[in-house]
């Protein structure tokens, strides 16, 4: 699974059981989120951005930092001014960690994953609640949709491996930044098996 943002390149920072511990908090999720799709900012920045103190959004990128989230942007800084970069692209999530026999690893997990989920869901709230705001190519483009499948679990590695490839196959495609009519654009994929009623 993977948990990609805006890639211009593909740079993934693999997941383990340290670094899961140190990004599954809702806000350093959210920090890295802004870092990955806006670009670097400052704690300060940041803080307004998503409503919180300044002074939290410092604490949580020197903690993104520790676990090589995050990094400086020397090129922005001026003076006492600290801005802060993504370290990685996205973030590759290893299948092993729900076995991990550590409890905490295990909360960490639980906790990344709805922090996931919770953030699905409130970008697609955000594309319904401002679709009306946008041309009607975009609305017309856009997608919402559901599919139900009987599958073993070999076939639905392998139907999210091609998933997956698809999508990356469109990176050669990206149009150059400040290209007229072209957006960033997010994916979500949710596969996942549920007992027929």
């Amino acid at each position: 699974m993977t948990d990609e943002q805006d890639t211009g390149s593909r740079s993934l920072h693999k997941l383990d059981a340290r670094s899961l511990r140190g990004l599954a908090h809702p806000l350093r999720m959210r920090l890295l989120a802004s870092l990955r799709l806006n670009g670097p900012a400052t704690a300060s920045q940041l803080a307004e951005k998503l409503g919180e103190s300044s002074g939290a959004t410092s604490y949580h990128l020197r903690q993104l930092a520790a676990h090589g989230f995050v990094e400086d942007d020397p090129a922005r800084g001026k003076g006492r001014e600290r801005w802060w970069k993504a370290a990685h692209q996205g973030t590759l999530f290893d299948g092993e960690l729900y076995q991990d026999p550590d409890p905490a690893v295990r909360g960490a997990v639980d906790l990344f994953m709805h922090e996931i989920a919770t953030t699905h869901t409130q970008e697609l709230s955000t594309w319904l609640g401002t679709m009306r705001d946008w041309p009607e190519e975009w609305v017309t483009s856009s997608d919402m949709s559901d599919f139900t499948l009987r599958l073993t679990p070999e076939l639905t590695r392998e139907l999210n491996t091609k998933l997956h490839e698809l999508i990356e196959s469109y990176r050669a495609l990206e149009p150059a930044p400040g290209t007229p009519g072209a957006e960033q654009v997010r994916l979500h994929t949710h596969v996942f098996p549920r007992t027929a009623e």
